[in-house]
């Protein structure tokens, strides 16, 4: 399987050299669990044209700093592309601002929410488990965060896989639209989160809260296994 990777984000300036790019970071992260995965990456943040679905087999979008409200030129192509990949039955996976495109695509509400940022390790409740969620140890799962936008209504025939109280969509199946997004960052290391949120330390967040966020981070995130999962839904949803 090739996985195609729509990059709608860079790390930020200030510490871009010192990291992966998102496409980078998503094959170490799926890649161990599907050993014969290839990967390639379209940048659309740098101006790449959308690949042609006829050449696509599943697709993950990435984070980004953009808001799905936004008006970025590829903003508009990328819903088109998620809804024609959608009913093409193409599998897709969406992180973050990916989440959110995928469900804004689909049909649901996604805004600023007035609560405000989430950062460091945040805990999911599990309340709905497909077939590719295997390996869970109780009903909880976390990962480190970093957002403000969030999805605040369910597209049709999706259905919640995890929430918190933070985030009540913050992992949604498609259903018969082969998708599956999550609003955490399973391709971040807690030490990229603690960098991207030090970005802002006394500006946007205060040096208390960073300082939280990345203490919160010492405790080991479930990364690895969110992974996994998304290697088993594409495994399962290979055309």
């Amino acid at each position: 399987m090739k996985l195609t990777i729509i990059e709608t984000g860079l790390p930020p300036q200030a510490i871009r050299a010192d990291w992966p790019r998102y496409p980078a970071m998503f094959e170490s992260l799926i890649g161990p669990h599907l050993p014969d995965i290839t990967f390639e990456s379209a940048p659309v943040v740098e101006g790449a044209p959308f690949p042609s679905l006829d050449t696509v087999e599943a697709v993950l979008v990435t984070g980004s700093a953009a808001g799905v409200y936004e008006d970025h030129e590829w903003m508009a192509p990328l819903f088109d592309f998620i809804r024609r990949a959608g009913d093409a039955k193409i599998p897709q996976i969406g992180v973050c601002f990916g989440h959110q495109a995928i469900a804004a695509a689909m049909g649901a509400r996604v805004e600023k929410s007035d609560k405000g940022w989430g950062l460091g390790r945040h805990i999911y409740d599990v309340c709905h488990q497909p077939d590719w969620m295997t390996g869970l140890n109780g009903k909880t799962f976390s990962l480190g965060v970093s957002h403000q936008d969030q999805v605040l209504s369910l597209p049709d025939g999706a259905k919640v896989v995890a929430r918190s109280e933070f985030t009540p969509f913050a992992a949604l199946d498609y259903g018969d639209t082969p998708a599956i997004s999550f609003q955490g960052h399973p391709e971040f290391s807690s030490g990229f989160c603690c960098a991207l949120y030090n970005v802002r330390r006394g500006t946007a967040f205060s040096a208390e809260r960073v300082d939280e966020a990345c203490d919160s981070l010492e405790v080991p995130v479930d990364n690895a296994l969110v992974g996994r999962w998304m290697a088993q839904f594409l495994s399962q949803s290979a055309r």
